[in-house]
């Protein structure tokens, strides 16, 4: 899961160096010879595009760097935590299952979850069979863990 995202990130990286030293140069090159760079909304659109990418590289490395730095074997072997599938009876008995990811991977149409997120947080470190309460912007929820698989167990 790790080595996914960091694909992903430095294909995304990869994509925004691109754009800046190759495609953007020659954009503000083209509207350069347009003449008058006062009053070219052009060129400042590809001035301003130059800053937006920098700061996005920024960021994806930063996260790569955070990203790396995750140690797989201090996530728990018995109890919820990143990766993890976890099965939970709500109040009304329905069963709904999460798998807990990073916040880049969250999808709650799919029941991928951050763990960053209220549910993901409130459901971090608990074990078959605990309740879990949670404050979600909907309101209050309740739900009992009558199963997790872990990180592990899928490896």
């Amino acid at each position: 899961m790790k080595d996914l995202i960091l694909k992903r990130f430095g294909a995304q990286i990869a994509a925004l160096e691109r754009e800046l030293h190759f495609e953007l140069p020659k954009e503000i090159q083209r509207v350069r010879e347009l003449g008058d760079l006062r009053e070219n909304a052009e060129y400042k659109a590809a001035k301003d595009r130059q800053g937006i990418v920098n700061a996005q590289i920024a960021m994806l490395k930063k996260r790569v760097g955070e990203i790396s730095m995750i140690n797989l074997d201090r996530i728990p072997h018995d109890r919820a935590g990143f990766g993890s599938t976890v099965h939970l009876r709500a109040e009304k008995g329905n069963t709904v299952v999460y798998q807990l990811v990073m916040p880049e991977d969250a999808d709650a149409e799919k029941g991928m979850i951050s763990t960053s997120s209220p549910i993901g947080r409130a459901i971090l470190n608990k074990e078959e069979g605990d309740e879990i309460h949670v404050t979600t912007p909907a309101g209050p929820r309740r739900f009992e863990l009558i199963k997790v698989i872990t990180i592990h167990d899928e490896a």
